[in-house]
């Protein structure tokens, strides 16, 4: 039986480059990212991320709104799924978004260093594909 997990990433765009870290135990390069907390919504989770694991704070790409009395939520730009193990998968939200401030000072437990990446840097040959291809449409939709 596969067991999942909802989880939220977000791609950060400043002056036309996207934060990636490289992650303390898989020693890969990803953007800011993690699990959904119990009662949390996606796109705060997105955000809480952003934040705790690189000290900026961030915008999404897209707004809320309302329809009526119900309340649409920031749309992620598109839901991965993605294979951890043999029998556990995320469920990836995947998020745009912008600085809007703070200082990057990245979470040493979470990652070993921290990298601004441009379009053409993202064909690092470190750099996975899927990151690759969401990084460089980042840049393009945020810059």
């Amino acid at each position: 039986m596969i067991t999942r997990d909802f989880t939220a990433t977000t791609f950060v765009v400043h002056e036309q480059r996207t934060l990636l870290l490289l992650h303390r135990k898989l020693g890969k390069w990803f953007p800011p990212g993690g699990h959904i907390d119990p009662h949390e919504l996606p796109d705060e989770a997105a955000v809480r991320e952003v934040r705790e694991e690189s000290g900026l704070e961030v915008e999404l790409l897209t707004a809320g709104g309302m329809i009526g009395e119900v309340r649409v939520l920031p749309q992620p730009y598109c839901i991965l799924l993605e294979d951890i193990s043999d029998d556990h998968q995320h469920i990836d939200l995947i998020y745009f978004a912008r600085v809007r401030g703070g200082t990057l000072a990245f979470a040493e437990r979470e990652a070993h260093a921290a990298r601004w990446l441009t379009w053409e840097e993202l064909a690092d040959p470190e750099v996975a594909d899927d990151i690759r291809e969401l990084g460089r449409r980042a840049i393009e939709l945020c810059g």
